[in-house]
């Protein structure tokens, strides 16, 4: 066969106008910027844009606005009024799909080709399913029976991570809005860029004053926010211990939260799977956005007797794979998010080679600066090793084996975490049982990392509590009486 060079086939980034600076979103407008703080393109490790550090006066600011706007426009509207602005800013960012993606990825790192086939699409799409809920909420059984029609909380303040970060807010603020709260948004520290672009959005679909509002700001601003006595509710994505931290500061108020937290999802597969398709579905379940995904399958957990085909197959598989600029439409493995999380990863994967596994990656030519890794296999791990059981939330994959299907369960619950697994099998009882038994909030079944607007997401035990996503994600943005309604 003739071999053809490498063409680069880079988005270009005329489509979106990055500001020098930018302010908070206060009240439907943009405040002036102050105090600001640099938000770093991960590829070249240059500054995109200073955005502004929200103090405690903007956060009272910010929840005043929301709480008037609740009790006032917003709070009075029909459901089927307020649908209408939700199918509008979906349709906003469906015109405007292009210009999200390109900033999602300079912001955050991942390849403009998930930017653009997932991130932005899904985004429309749950704000596209929850106006369609938004004058049926009596219908959706979220209110017991005989009970009240449901009721919003109010001020929701919603807390987003960097790994997804226009796709996070989706999630939030669809479903608040839909119920017909208000909201107060922080986007993660590293990666505002699409939440202020998100700004322009409401602006432009005349969304009325103070049902959205967004704070930018490192973890003071989400602790102030938090802690805000003005705040009816909590939704909060991010790391197993910011959300322990998030119980603590509102146990024994009124307050409701829903955490959506850390993960360590087990892949299980099993002697009569399909290899090949096991084994792309093994590449999208842990190199997806560099295995910064907190359902990331991140241990794989291999019957004994197809342990070295796998194992040979994925890594022919890997050395296909395209570690580079994330502009490049062609590239698969973009860059991780900040030079912190970088070395998190390579203390995590020191470790385990420390303790006796061994490293596999293929051969990556990395550009001179930004942040890196290749894609990573661990072989020869066991149950007690710090990469089978902490969180590395990046491109590496832990390898272990199983004997029994019972075993392979015991292997799987063997973490603190619970939030996803999946299982590659080709008998359908096995599924049946395997899902019955591990303790995770999704099963994935000859499949990994598929999401859908009218699904639930959420997990067990230490990946936190309530839903997101479905009917099930809008009963936590409703309360049952009405004592929780408005302060």
């Amino acid at each position: 066969m003739p071999k053809f060079d490498y063409a680069p086939a880079p988005e270009s980034r005329s489509i979106v106008t990055i500001k020098p600076t930018y302010g908070l979103f206060i009240d439907g407008t943009f405040t002036r910027a102050k105090g600001l703080f640099p938000t770093i393109n991960p590829a070249d490790e240059t500054t995109l844009a200073e955005v502004s550090q929200a103090g405690p006066k903007d956060v009272d600011k910010a929840v005043d606005a929301a709480r008037r706007a609740y009790e006032g426009v917003w709070g009075r509207m029909s459901g089927a009024e307020r649908g209408k602005y939700l199918f509008r800013i979906a349709r906003l960012l469906q015109e405007r799909a292009r210009e999200f993606a390109v900033l999602e990825t300079l912001d955050n790192g991942k390849p403009i080709k998930e930017t653009r086939d997932v991130d932005v699409p899904v985004a429309a799409a749950h704000f596209f399913y929850h106006a369609g809920w938004a004058d049926k909420l009596e219908y959706a059984g979220l209110a017991p029976a005989g009970g009240d029609v449901p009721r919003p909380h109010g001020v929701v303040a919603q807390v987003i991570p960097w790994n997804f970060p226009l796709l996070m807010l989706a999630w939030k603020v669809a479903p608040a809005l839909a119920t017909g709260n208000t909201v107060v948004l922080k986007p993660a520290e590293t990666t505002p860029l699409t939440a202020l672009l998100f700004a322009e959005v409401c602006q432009q679909a005349d969304l009325p004053p103070g049902v959205v509002n967004i704070l930018t700001g490192d973890g003071r601003t989400g602790q102030a926010l938090v802690e805000h006595p003005g705040v009816d509710k909590i939704a909060f994505t991010g790391s197993t211990e910011v959300g322990r931290a998030i119980a603590r500061a509102i146990a024994g108020t009124t307050k409701k939260a829903t955490l959506e937290l850390g993960g360590k999802a087990a892949n299980i597969i099993f002697d009569d799977a399909a290899i090949d398709q096991a084994v792309e579905g093994i590449v999208n379940g842990i190199f997806f956005n560099q295995g910064q995904v907190c359902c990331a399958g991140s241990r794989l957990l291999v019957q004994e007797p197809i342990h070295d085909e796998v194992v040979s197959r994925l890594q022919r598989r890997l050395a296909t794979l395209r570690v580079g600029d994330p502009m490049d439409k062609n590239t698969d493995l973009g860059a991780i998010n900040s030079r912190a999380q970088l070395d998190r990863i390579s203390t995590l994967v020191d470790a385990g080679i420390a303790e006796g596994a061994t490293a596999w990656a293929p051969e990556c030519t990395f550009p001179g600066t930004g942040f890196w890794f290749p894609p990573t296999v661990l072989t020869g791990v066991a149950q007690t090793h710090r990469v089978a059981t902490e969180e590395i939330f990046g491109p590496v994959l832990s390898v272990l084996t199983f004997r029994t299907p019972q075993e392979a369960v015991a292997k799987a619950n063997n973490t603190p975490y619970g939030l996803s697994a999946g299982v590659w099998t080709e008998k359908g009882s096995r599924i049946l049982w395997m899902a019955d038994q591990l303790r995770a909030g999704v099963v994935w079944a000859n499949t990994f990392n598929r999401f859908d607007p009218t699904s639930p997401f959420g997990g067990y035990k230490e990946s936190g509590y309530g839903r997101e996503g479905g009917r099930h994600g809008l009963e936590a943005y409703v309360t049952h009486t009405t004592t929780g309604a408005a302060r």
